[in-house]
């Protein structure tokens, strides 16, 4: 199934991912598609809020590859991938322990085309695309479902 949504704004969109963030289970991997400055990390930042993590602490993981986000305890509940920079898919992933970070926290994968989906299998793929002005056309599907569908 294939839920499609216009969001009018980046609160719109932090609040799409909040609301999924509520939803997610621990071992579930969500796949975020978009050209650059499309609002994956926006959405990112409200599935940190709706998993108890304070959103201010979200930003692009483009240099770090890998952010981890814990909630107000100090428990791990999102871990946050960025693939844009990596160039030999396999041995970066490998080198930067992307594999063993997977489990025990969802894990968000900003530009998942550049890995290996062996590596890391998707419960959940979000396509954000620009519309007009600030909008964005949100599309949440199953793994696979949204390549078919495209």
């Amino acid at each position: 199934m294939i839920r499609e949504f216009v969001s009018l704004s980046p609160g719109e969109t932090e609040e799409a991912g909040a609301r999924l963030g509520r939803s997610i289970g621990s071992d579930d991997v969500v796949y975020l598609q978009g050209d650059l400055g499309a609002g994956k990390t926006c959405f990112v930042r409200g599935l940190a809020r709706g998993l108890g993590a304070a959103p201010r602490q979200v930003a692009s993981p483009t240099f770090a590859i890998v952010h981890e986000y814990a909630d107000s305890n100090g428990r791990l509940v999102l871990r946050h991938v960025d693939l844009y920079r990596l160039e030999d898919r396999a041995a970066d992933l490998l080198s930067v322990g992307v594999p063993d970070a997977l489990g025990g926290a969802p894990v968000a994968v900003e530009w998942p085309g550049r890995a290996i989906r062996d590596l890391l299998p998707p419960s959940i793929e979000i396509v954000i695309e620009r519309a007009e002005g600030e909008s964005r056309r949100i599309r949440v599907g199953e793994p696979g479902l949204l390549r078919r569908e495209s």
